[in-house]
């Protein structure tokens, strides 16, 4: 007889196909976090290993004003796309988010909790690219927000503003657009449609 706990992942499971996508979807979502608000160089997890990867360092001294990573188990593809009216389709990644925590967290690589609360509308080089903005289910300051109506307009401008310039480069026309952002319900559509393209593409 095991004594192992159930479920138990007797090796790590990859971090986007192998977590749960969270015990109340689409309003309690799981986020696995890639960057915190201390890092200085953008990481991604690696769709090939699942481990943290290098993609760049960041070129300005924008810093992420939030906790940022993914929703396990989501795709971005025709269905986030239909979402965003000037969008061609969704960006073939994992459905990112964005998750406010009132105590610091330093670390990434790590799993919470998260409420879905809006998002903002971006487009990224004609790509839907949606963040979706959420709170530490559990946090004592913020964890009773439930729209991002609710938040400090300070708190959502900072996000418009880093994934406005995130990638800006001199010289060149942005890529990314932060067209608008969206309150819970909205945001929720988007995650259940991310489920729904991820079934599409890797359902069995």
């Amino acid at each position: 007889m095991s004594n192992f706990p159930s479920p138990f992942y007797r090796w790590r499971p990859h971090p986007w196909h192998g977590l749960d996508i969270g015990p109340d979807a689409p309003r309690i979502i799981h986020a696995y976090i890639e960057i915190t608000p201390f890092d200085f160089v953008k990481y991604e997890v690696d769709k090939v290993t699942g481990y943290l990867r290098v993609d760049r360092p960041q070129r300005t001294s924008s810093q992420p004003p939030t906790l940022y990573g993914f929703i396990p188990r989501t795709y971005c593809g025709n269905n986030v796309g239909s979402l965003s009216p000037n969008a061609n389709k969704g960006d073939n990644d994992p459905l990112d988010i964005c998750v406010f925590s009132e105590r610091p967290i330093n670390r990434s690589e790590v799993i919470l909790n998260a409420r879905v609360v809006g998002g903002l509308l971006g487009v990224d080089g004609g790509d839907a690219d949606d963040k979706i903005v959420a709170v530490l289910e559990n946090d004592n300051v913020w964890g009773d927000i439930n729209d991002i109506s609710e938040l400090p307009e300070v708190l959502v401008e900072r996000l418009r503003h880093y994934f406005s310039t995130y990638k800006l480069v001199p010289g060149e026309e942005p890529r990314m657009v932060v067209e608008d952002f969206y309150g819970r319900e909205h945001a929720m559509k988007v995650v259940e449609a991310a489920i729904r393209d991820y079934d599409e593409v890797y359902g069995e």
